[in-house]
């Protein structure tokens, strides 16, 4: 787990001409060390130095508080994908940096990633969350790069379904790494070596499809 910067008692460390930003930045580091379910309201509170009243000026609640760190989340995790994407080589080379890029996120940022896959918006009683924007924008850009690196396409199959299956196993490999399941050793890929046989073979077999 990533140490804090400072003790969570050292309310000195934060200046609340911003609460809203220490709330936020309160509940990535709490689920960077905790988990998403490792924390309360009067924790963040506390950690800020506020009382719990002081909270719901800015959000409406707990999952509310969440729901923001997973939008933070999202919008880092769109501009790496979107520097990787812009980066300088072929389009096959930018393409396997953006999963590069990806696996770096997951480890260096837990608390946000944790928050963009288990965090869910609030809604009205009845209905169905509504769909995050910033969701659309990282799986936009994969299937952009996809679009970009394989322009004869993938024998007519939808490039979108081939990003989601570039996502899961993207995810799929950061999740097994976060749990320490990923096996290692000699002989044994690194992640990002992993991801990348694993993205190029599912890629290349889809396109080699189109015959």
């Amino acid at each position: 787990m990533r140490p804090w910067r400072s003790r969570p008692s050292d309310r000195s460390s934060y200046h609340h001409g911003n609460l809203k930003e220490a709330l936020i930045e309160a509940a990535r580091r709490f689920i960077a060390e905790r988990g998403l379910g490792g924390f309360t309201l009067v924790d963040a509170a506390r950690l800020v130095g506020v009382s719990p009243a002081a909270l719901y000026r800015h959000f409406r609640g707990r999952e509310a508080l969440l729901e923001e760190v997973a939008e933070r989340g999202f919008t880092e995790l769109a501009a790496r994908l979107g520097r990787a994407l812009r980066g300088s080589g072929t389009p096959l080379e930018r393409f396997t940096r953006m999963g590069e890029a990806y696996l770096a996120f997951a480890e260096e940022e837990p608390g946000y990633y944790a928050a963009i896959f288990e965090a869910r918006p609030p809604a009205p009683e009845g209905c169905d969350p509504a769909p995050r924007p910033r969701d659309q924008d990282a799986f936009s850009l994969l299937v952009e790069a996809l679009r970009t690196t394989f322009p004869d396409g993938f024998s007519g199959v939808d490039p979108r379904f081939i990003a989601l299956e570039v996502w899961a196993l993207s995810h799929g490999i950061a999740t097994l790494a976060a749990a320490g399941r990923l096996p290692s050793g000699p002989g044994l890929p690194s992640k990002y070596d992993l991801l990348r046989a694993g993205v190029l073979a599912l890629v290349h077999g889809a396109a080699a499809r189109k015959s």
